[in-house]
């Protein structure tokens, strides 16, 4: 059976956003789900999650200020708060991708830079699906031995990004103007942030082995989860 995998997406754009998602997961291995603020959704019901893009986080989240461009939603926030926690709790791997990455950071205790491209000056700053904006991985990395360490084209949709690193978290990549665009856990379980969209890059091997490794982790989890004896599954529930 396929590893089934959470995805949370915006209540507004989640409709076209989700099958696109939805499709690298398949290509992976792995079958996606779809959750929104306001219906359920349960790490224990699926075997990993996705924290997907769309709207702005709250800057209550984590001691920023409110800009008059932001969207926020505030029951989405805290759907994916929780969610991560869970999963870090019941060790199941997370990827989360675009705002899905800063919401990884800010769960865990990190911070955003809520005007990004007014401090990282000299980042190429684009607003395109299309794979323009380069980016560096660093070496010795999880992000590295998924995607390889040559210098990686993606898009971007964003405007802000991780700034302070939370718990457990290292830097995977920047871009040319130093601005993060990846982090991840040191330790298990896997958890990856990426600040662009591979899922519109379905076509590019290097972004399909993101989804990859994610379904892989998800996969293995679930193969430990059936191992464990009846009493240590009850306690891991």
């Amino acid at each position: 059976m396929r590893p089934r995998i959470g995805v949370t997406t915006s209540a507004r754009s989640g409709w076209r956003i989700f099958p696109l998602v939805a499709f690298n997961l398949w290509l992976a291995g792995g079958k996606g789900v779809r959750w929104v603020a306001g219906r359920p959704s349960d790490v224990s019901d699926v075997d990993g999650i996705v924290i997907g893009g769309g709207d702005d986080i709250s800057p209550d989240l984590y001691g920023g200020r409110l800009i008059s461009s932001s969207r926020l939603d505030a029951e989405r926030d805290a759907m994916e708060q929780l969610l991560v926690a869970e999963a870090m709790e019941q060790g199941k791997p997370v990827l989360g991708i675009c705002r899905g990455s800063q919401m990884l950071n800010v769960a865990l205790g990190g911070r955003l830079d809520q005007d990004a491209y007014g401090t990282y000056k000299t980042s190429e700053r684009f607003w395109t699906i299309l794979p323009r904006k380069t980016i560096e991985v660093v070496p010795e990395t999880r992000l590295g031995d998924y995607s390889g360490t040559e210098p990686m084209k993606v898009n971007a949709l964003h405007s802000q990004a991780v700034s302070t690193l939370g718990r457990g978290l290292r830097v995977a990549a920047r871009d040319t103007g130093g601005m993060i665009q990846a982090v991840e856990r040191t330790e298990e379980p896997f958890a990856l942030g990426v600040q662009w969209h591979p899922e519109h890059l379905f076509y590019a091997r290097r972004q399909r082995a993101i989804f990859r490794a994610l379904v892989r982790a998800a996969a293995a989890r679930r193969a430990d989860g059936a191992q464990l004896p009846e009493v240590d599954r009850a306690a891991h529930a």
